[in-house]
């Protein structure tokens, strides 16, 4: 009779804060998300908006993002907290998150 090695692989889970644009992130990091290896399989990154609560980011409109990207990418930024910002200040750059915000701030006057 053939048995089956049915190990739990435990899971490799950071999670950091960003302050960005003052707005405060947690951002979780899998290197490797359902993997049976460490060298294989995509990466997780879990971005959360704690404070203000479900603030929108130019990633989201939420306040909450799960991104599967390859490992190298995440690594090659300098780390999760990096990627997010660099990524976050690219989206930024975009006419649809100033027009947003423009939108916003012109309400915050009434």
């Amino acid at each position: 009779m053939e048995q089956s090695s049915d190990r739990v692989r435990e899971r490799n889970i950071t999670t950091e804060a960003l302050v960005w644009e003052g707005v405060t992130l947690s951002i979780a990091y899998e290197p490797s998300w359902m993997a049976t290896s460490e060298d294989y399989g995509p990466a997780h990154l879990e971005i959360r908006v704690v404070e203000p609560e479900r603030a929108p980011l130019p990633i989201t409109e939420t306040g909450y993002r799960s991104h599967f990207l390859a490992r190298g990418i995440v690594e090659g930024a300098g780390g999760p907290v990096a990627y997010v910002r660099a990524w976050l200040d690219e989206a930024a750059r975009e006419p649809e998150w100033k027009q947003a915000q423009a939108r916003l701030a012109q309400l915050s006057l009434f």
